[in-house]
């Protein structure tokens, strides 16, 4: 019988801030990850820090934020006024301790919890930051959390500001890596939000004239129906037009943060585009047919913006401001029946509703050349949604009568859309689905998941080529159908059931055919869940280096070599070439908490369009010279010589 675990004062115990962060890293940062997505917990460390200088320049102090990253360590020095001097260690070690909870100081600041800079003091080897104020600095230098010395200097020259100093700890983050694309995406939103700013990234300069009509312009890879409308106002700004695109496109910021899963701002938005043009035309259109091909962003400054998670990716806040009422003191103010007086604002829904209504209505009479053009849009979106429902409805229903359904999809018990369930908060954010080809693998996967949080979608085949066939055939496909309605967007992304859609096919020809088929579909019909960075593909090991004292999973010519080279003698080589030869017993490692997964970005200067019409358009002489030079025959990924 098993020794019974005893519950008494010796197992309440109150954990140090920097190990509390340490051991629930997720709770501060989202995901931990190795760099290969844009939101690894290291671009949270880097943005938890420039965020601070940007509530610097918010404020009207410093001109200039200087960004460098070499060998994983990253120094960012600003030119505000600096931290207190006697604060700098109080103001990176005590959680909840900062200057941002006194509205006075900082008014619409990204960082409002005293969180930001000590998790990113806990999870960084090395830890140095220094404030300068008028002729004299104060310093501290940390390890994991762990003050090492601290001090003040007098006789200074340097101008006011503060410097800090990090290395992200590879006890956390393991062999990791900054992709400097991710950080130049970062730092070019800043410049867009915050016009008259200069960031300096590694020598480079960016600094934005026209705010976030920059953006939209940079980021259009398409011609727009007509020029970009720009609309700004007191604590907003709004841009946008119409592609010939799939889906909706609209980036969303608070207070100069970008919100890549929206929020209720970016819900009002959306509601008051399609509002706008109903009242406009007079027409009752429907919302999606107003905002299908829509490509804008929306910018809004609100107090004390109360954001989903530590990482801010979605904003929470329903007024634009909300706050205790203070008498003369600072104490709080009770009404009648006791309760704390709230002073709030008007909500965010009806502050972005009254100003793009007023505003984007009087635009569109001033510049009537433009509005038959979105007319035609609507009217286009519009036909072709009802064409293609009764066909998409009609397949539905026939896949409801043959029962297959609960064949395809085996799915977990938390979702992405769901509403977070108190201890469980995480598990939303970790949810993900693998889409597989064939039963064997659907499988392997089924059998070592986690049922919490990962689902498994089994592929039937080879889905059809999206870019090649018609909306209608597309529409008709039951494969196509029934993934889409395991992801749940039918009708809005708003809906997605699983925030890392995970392709997970074989490593052969038919593999990776099936994987561009399923990244087209995705590509053509619903490019935003590309864009806000939900789709993913599953590395798994190509080969198996062992020997009678050890086993080592290899995912690259590389990795086997120095294995071969570390085991010397009596080695064994496997080579993988399906998910399903992979024993369950060897695949739960690969799909763990620390699985390869390669987020599926669109390259720079790059659209939807030429992407898809160069891998699966025509055969062209150019795409035949693409093959030919990266094809690698599987004799070139065995070794036959060991």
């Amino acid at each position: 019988m098993a020794e019974e675990v005893q519950y008494n004062n010796d197992s309440i115990r109150t954990l140090e801030w920097n190990k509390h962060i340490r051991q629930r890293s997720g709770m501060y940062i989202g995901r931990l990850g190795n760099g290969n997505n844009p939101d690894d917990g290291i671009y949270i460390l880097l943005k938890e820090i420039v965020d601070n200088s940007i509530d610097e320049f918010a404020m009207g102090h410093g001109k200039q934020i200087q960004i460098t990253i070499e060998d994983n360590t990253v120094t960012v020095r600003d030119f505000g006024r600096g931290i207190p001097l006697d604060s700098v260690v109080k103001a990176t070690n005590n959680l909840n301790t900062g200057g941002k909870f006194d509205d006075k100081s900082f008014k619409k600041s990204v960082g409002m919890n005293g969180v930001g800079s000590k998790a990113v003091n806990a999870l960084s080897s090395e830890f140095y930051i220094e404030s300068f104020r008028d002729g004299e600095s104060s310093w501290a230098r940390y390890e994991r959390g762990e003050l090492q010395d601290s001090g003040k200097k007098t006789g200074v020259t340097e101008k006011n500001g503060t410097f800090v100093k990090f290395t992200p700890d590879s006890q956390m983050f393991g062999n990791y890596a900054y992709n400097m694309d991710f950080v130049e995406t970062m730092i070019k939103n800043y410049s867009y939000l915050k016009r008259g700013l200069t960031l300096v990234l590694n020598g480079t300069s960016y600094k934005s004239d026209n705010g976030l009509l920059d953006l939209v312009n940079e980021r259009m890879t398409e011609e727009p129906k007509y020029p970009p409308i720009h609309l700004e106002g007191e604590d907003i700004e709004i841009v946008l037009t119409h592609g010939d695109s799939y889906g909706e496109n609209i980036y969303s910021f608070v207070n100069g943060q970008y919100t890549r899963d929206g929020g209720t701002h970016l819900a009002a938005y959306r509601e008051a585009i399609a509002k706008t043009f109903k009242d406009f035309f007079k027409k009752d259109y429907e919302p999606q047919d107003c905002r299908q091909g829509i490509v804008g962003a929306i910018s809004i400054l609100i107090q004390e913006p109360q954001f989903e998670g530590q990482t801010k990716t979605k904003l929470g806040s329903t007024y634009m401001w909300e706050k205790q009422e203070r008498d003369e003191n600072g104490n709080p103010v009770k009404g009648a029946d006791g309760a704390i007086k709230i002073d709030r604002g008007p909500t965010i829904r009806t502050f972005v509703n009254d100003f793009v209504s007023r505003n984007l209505d009087n635009y569109l009479y001033k510049h009537k050349d433009i509005v038959p053009i979105i007319e035609e849009k609507i009217k286009d979106s519009k036909k072709e949604r009802e064409d293609i429902a009764g066909i998409q409805k009609k397949t539905r229903e026939k896949n409801k009568k043959a029962n297959v359904y609960n064949k395809k999809l085996r799915d977990c018990r938390f979702h992405y859309c769901d509403k977070p369930v108190k201890g469980k908060e995480e598990e939303g954010e970790k949810s993900s689905i693998f889409i597989t080809e064939g039963d064997s693998a659907s499988g392997t996967i089924t059998k070592v998941r986690n049922a919490n949080n990962q689902a498994v979608f089994s592929l039937r085949g080879k889905p059809i080529n999206s870019y090649k066939e018609s909306h209608r055939k597309v529409a008709e496909n039951e494969e196509l159908n029934l993934l889409i309605s395991a992801l749940g967007v039918e009708e809005d992304l708003k809906n997605l059931r699983y925030n890392n859609i995970i392709v997970a096919t074989d490593a052969d020809d038919d593999g990776m055919h099936i994987r561009m088929l399923v990244l087209t579909f995705f590509m053509k019909y619903y490019p935003d869940l590309i864009r806000r960075n939900h789709v993913y593909i599953l590395q798994t090991p190509l080969f198996r280096v062992r020997n009678k004292k050890e086993t080592r999973y290899c995912y690259n010519d590389d990795e086997k070599a120095q294995a071969i080279k570390d085991l010397k003698t009596g080695v064994e080589i496997t080579r993988f070439k399906g998910l399903g030869e992979i024993s369950p017993n060897e695949f739960v490692d690969f799909i763990g908490e620390n699985m390869r997964l390669d987020a599926v970005n669109l390259a720079k200067d790059e659209s939807i369009a030429s992407i898809m019409e160069f891998y699966m358009g025509d055969n062209t002489i150019d795409r035949q010279n693409f093959i030919r030079k990266n094809l690698r025959s599987e004799t070139e990924l065995e070794d036959i010589n060991i």
